[in-house]
């Protein structure tokens, strides 16, 4: 079996709204949580506990993301300001 040889480097990250799109992703799951809080004994005479236990660990887990991309986005940002202007070469 041959060994797999890129053709062609490797694109550029997509860069975006991270710490948004985190946030709203967070939020999204809380209020599935909240939505099916009240079915909880439907859930649980079914069989589908795990539907509500899975949106309250998405959205603790997204709390944990949140904490996560500011860091990363306030370090890119310091990195950003850190680094010297490039001088044009003569």
């Amino acid at each position: 079996m041959a060994k797999w040889i890129p053709q062609h480097e490797a694109p550029e990250p997509l860069e975006g709204p991270v710490v948004a799109t985190i946030t709203g992703g967070t939020i999204v799951w809380f209020v599935l949580f909240l939505v099916q809080l009240p079915f909880y004994g439907w859930f649980h005479e079914h069989g589908h506990l795990w539907w509500l236990w899975t949106c309250l660990t998405g959205g603790g887990l997204g709390l944990i993301g949140i904490w996560y991309v500011r860091g990363r986005d306030a370090a890119l940002k310091r990195a950003a300001r850190e680094r010297p202007e490039s001088t044009p070469v003569d």
